[in-house]
């Protein structure tokens, strides 16, 4: 795979379509988190139902997001018990990088939150403006990886300055 500028509707149809392939791993990081729709075949579905479903094919699912999710995600959540029990979930309020790493062999780091507006099927004229290199370069991807990681395992907690607000401390 050529690394790849992606933009405008390219997050959906290349980046949410390679992640929803993922046979070992997925790990997602973004700052904001809503209740994303996906197409699978020609139905809509809770991207929420497509990680439902890979946890329970055994794919290892992580998230790491800043904020609480609204309602509507939560109601999507609630929806597939799975999650609950096998979906990997860590908030840190410092997070803002957007980084997607799938089967620890394929990478997007880009602008795009996890929502609607920024990956998900909204129209062309509700969507946001976009952008994200796609790789599989081995060099990147071990940046993003090891980026993302160093959030996952709490190293940054210690200096971070903000336990104050965080609503769960990794360390």
């Amino acid at each position: 795979m050529p690394t790849t500028l992606i933009t405008d509707t390219a997050h959906y149809s290349t980046v949410l379509d390679l992640a929803m392939k993922a046979k070992r791993s997925l790990w997602i990081g973004t700052a904001d988190i809503k209740d994303l729709y996906v197409l699978q075949g020609k139905t809509e579905k809770p991207f929420l139902g497509v990680l439902a479903e890979m946890l329970g094919k055994g794919v290892e699912v992580r998230l790491i997001h800043a904020k609480e999710p609204g309602p509507n995600f939560r109601a999507d959540f609630d929806r597939y018990p799975r999650l609950s029990r096998l979906l990997e979930r860590v908030m840190c309020p410092r997070v803002h990088f957007k980084i997607i790493v799938i089967d620890q062999k394929i990478c997007y780091v880009g602008s795009a939150n996890l929502t609607g507006a920024g990956m998900g099927m909204k129209s062309p004229r509700r969507r946001n403006f976009e952008a994200g290199i796609l790789t599989d370069e081995p060099a990147i991807v071990k940046a993003a990886i090891e980026e993302f990681y160093k959030v996952w395992r709490g190293s940054e907690c210690a200096q971070c300055q903000r336990r104050n607000v965080c609503p769960d401390p990794i360390e």
